[in-house]
């Protein structure tokens, strides 16, 4: 008689999700400190049904209390991670119209939230913000560590906003 076979845990595929970045109206750029050191931008998987506007718009409000309407983020460019174990698609977006003050709302990820000047913005990023960063603002490619990524611009549409 032969033992029953465990069912496999199916892995994921692909991961798609969205790093936001988050402009105050004197340029500064909101970061998370997690907890293992790193800083990160808003953002995360996008949800079964969700644009990337509405996951950043959502993501933002559950990490930081800040509020912003969908329409007012703007995708720059989607990234495919060329490194990753798993195919991670990231949508580089950004807002300067988002509402409220930051605060820790999930602190079991975050630390605390700060504004950095671009170019005060720590070394120590998580990668994929450090991509989304970088697509924003590719000046600022020379002091963010290089993340391997096949990168699409998005390139109609939507005015700059900022």
């Amino acid at each position: 008689m032969s033992s029953p076979q465990r069912p496999r845990v199916a892995r994921p595929h692909a991961v798609v999700g969205v790093g936001l970045v988050v402009v105050a109206p004197d340029g500064r750029v909101l970061l998370g400190r997690a907890h293992d050191g790193h800083w990160e931008l808003p953002g995360g998987k996008v949800d079964p049904g969700e644009g990337f506007e509405q996951a950043a718009a959502r993501e933002l409000a559950e990490e930081t209390g800040l509020r912003v309407a969908p329409r007012d983020i703007r995708i720059l460019a989607v990234r495919i991670d060329a490194e990753s174990e798993v195919t991670r698609l990231t949508a580089a977006a950004v807002t300067g119209s988002a509402e409220g003050s930051a605060s820790v709302t999930e602190p079991d990820k975050i630390a605390r939230w700060e504004w950095f000047a671009p170019a005060g913005i720590p070394d120590a990023l998580y990668g994929p913000s450090a991509a989304v960063l970088r697509t924003w603002r590719p000046e600022l490619a020379t002091p963010l560590a290089p993340v391997p990524a096949y990168d699409y611009p998005i390139t109609e549409g939507h005015p700059p906003t900022t």
